[in-house]
Parts: C-alpha cells; sequence; structure tokens
C-alpha cells in the first residue's frame, strides 16, 4: 500500500458536537457555547450575564466576577464535566487593577492543579462588562 493511503486509513474521523445549556447565558451571535471535539470541550467566553433574565445584574467586579464563574460553570456540567475539567482559561479583565480580585475569586471555583491561564486586560467587553472568561476541558 501507497504511504498516502496508509496516511487516509489512519484518520480518525472527528465530529463537532454542539453543547448548549439554558442554565448559562444564550449566544448573542453567530457562536455556540461551546463545541465538543472528542473528549475536549471548547467553551465560548462567559460573560456575567444572569441566565434567568438575560441581562447583566451585577455591577461590581467582584459580582460580575462570580456571574461569569457560575455561568461557566454551568457550561461545564452542560457538557457532562466539571471545572475540576478545565485545563486552560483566558480571562479578559476591563481593569488589570483587578487581578488580584480575580485571583481571589478563582480559588473559590478552581481546586489545584489549577488550570493553565492567560489573563488580558481588555477595554470595551460586551454589554460593557468587567469580564469574560473562556475555557478549554478535557473530559474523563
Amino acid at each position: 500500500m501507497s504511504s498516502q493511503l496508509l496516511a487516509g486509513l489512519n484518520r480518525t474521523t472527528t465530529t463537532k458536537e454542539v453543547i448548549f445549556t439554558e442554565n448559562a447565558p444564550l449566544p448573542l451571535g453567530t457562536y455556540s457555547q461551546a463545541i465538543r471535539v472528542g473528549e475536549t470541550v471548547y467553551l465560548s467566553a462567559q460573560t456575567p450575564v444572569s441566565p434567568t433574565t438575560g441581562q447583566v445584574e451585577e455591577t461590581s467586579f467582584d459580582g460580575q466576577m462570580r456571574q461569569t464563574m457560575d455561568n461557566l460553570k454551568a457550561m461545564t456540567a452542560a457538557a457532562g464535566g466539571s471545572l475540576d475539567d478545565v485545563v486552560k482559561v483566558t480571562v479578559f479583565i476591563a481593569n488589570i487593577d483587578d487581578f488580584a480580585r480575580m485571583n481571589t475569586i478563582m480559588e473559590e471555583y478552581f481546586s489545584r492543579p489549577y488550570p493553565a491561564r492567560t489573563t488580558a486586560g481588555a477595554n470595551g467587553l460586551a454589554r460593557g462588562t468587567l469580564v469574560a472568561i473562556d475555557a478549554i476541558m478535557v473530559l474523563q
């Protein structure tokens, strides 16, 4: 057999599965709340929007951070896992001075070993929010 044919036989078929839950905010645009490919789940950025009202109800950074983490937790559950399965997060915060508060609140939700993380200061987050967090999780 040719090496090209063998390479084709060794490919695995991967399908994208859309993950959806009403326990997290509905998408505002052309994206899915999460996509599962194999055992890896890519979670779209969560913001402090209440899944019940569809509005940003918290005005403080701490309140928005906790609502965002609650939304992320709901998404991990909808995908069949938990925050313990998260391997990477990207956190966007409007004011980098909130970095220490972000760490303190994340400790309430994540346990060791903590996921890898990138944190970036960001102006102009959707709906004028103070934080947004996306994540990647691997299901066991």
